[in-house]
């Protein structure tokens, strides 16, 4: 890296943040382009929010990520956000444009992109089956949408939040069949016959936990299986889905691909990703 008074500040705003892998992968595309870019972490507690975003306004930051507890309380602190950030109620990516600070979110944006990749998956017409009724599966559901897919069944613990999510998303995407379903073993059972697409969005899989009775010989042979956990690499789920010969892939290619994304937005570059996949890999064998 080469450093002078043109260099760009870009980071990533969280609490905690000190685990983030951006900085590596993002530093890694920046050395891969020899561009006059750094990527840094900025701790930013909650109670502190809107003082950290004016000062970096204030600083001339180029743009950051935001992650975890931020995603959503930053949107008020902001000028105005894309309509992708405003549909999922959040936001990962914040970019200067001119005197304004800009959201985006491009959680879903990497998700489809690293499905298309990593499993070869064509959404336009295919029905998907989503674990999870939080903030990535709005991501996930909104690029999905977007993208041409036939019927999403939204599956979650607590039923009105599910629910709640397919009445937003109908009144947006009505070409879309959207159904909402239990986490109860039967109930699964009766959709996954008919799913090309299983996603898990939410934290289940983490240190080797796993969803309890989940009827995943229901799944058609042709099904592919994508878990947004990448630690580890291989979830109980991801598991059971190869042993079944199913194609499956985990959440590396997700986080390597909102990252280029958000590169995108920044630098006006396309980002290189073969780069940034190797620095989390290495990243994450230490």
């Amino acid at each position: 890296m080469k450093f002078s008074g043109k260099t760009r500040v870009l980071g990533i705003i969280g609490s905690p943040v000190g685990h983030s892998l951006s900085p590596a992968m993002q530093n890694a595309a920046i050395d891969e382009l020899g561009i006059e870019y750094v990527y840094v972490p900025f701790p930013v507690e909650p109670d502190f929010l809107g003082q950290a975003v004016e000062g970096l306004r204030r600083l001339g930051v180029w743009g950051f990520n935001v992650t975890i507890p931020h995603k959503s309380t930053i949107i008020p602190f902001l000028d105005k956000i894309s309509p992708e950030a405003e549909l999922c109620g959040a936001v990962n990516t914040v970019c200067r444009e001119g005197d304004f600070l800009v959201g985006y979110n491009t959680d879903g944006i990497g998700f489809l992109a690293s499905a298309r990749e990593d499993l070869q998956y064509d959404p336009r017409g295919s029905s998907v089956l989503l674990l999870g009724a939080g903030g990535a599966a709005r991501g996930a559901i909104a690029a999905l949408a977007s993208a041409g897919v036939a019927r999403i069944v939204i599956a979650n613990r607590t039923g009105a939040r599910g629910l709640a999510l397919r009445e937003m998303f109908r009144a947006v995407f009505p070409a879309v069949e959207f159904a909402v379903s239990s986490l109860a073993a039967a109930e699964l059972a009766g959709h996954l016959p008919n799913v090309d697409l299983l996603v898990n969005t939410t934290s289940v899989g983490m240190n080797g936990t796993s969803f309890e009775y989940f009827p995943l010989s229901e799944l058609p042979d042709t099904a592919k299986v994508y878990d947004m956990v990448y630690v580890p690499a291989e979830t109980p789920l991801l598991a059971e889905a190869k042993g079944r010969g199913l194609a499956c892939a985990n959440g590396l290619g997700m986080l390597a691909g909102q990252g280029a994304s958000a590169f995108k937005l920044w630098t006006g570059l396309d980002a290189p990703c073969a780069a940034m996949k190797q620095k989390l890999l290495e990243e994450l064998e230490r």
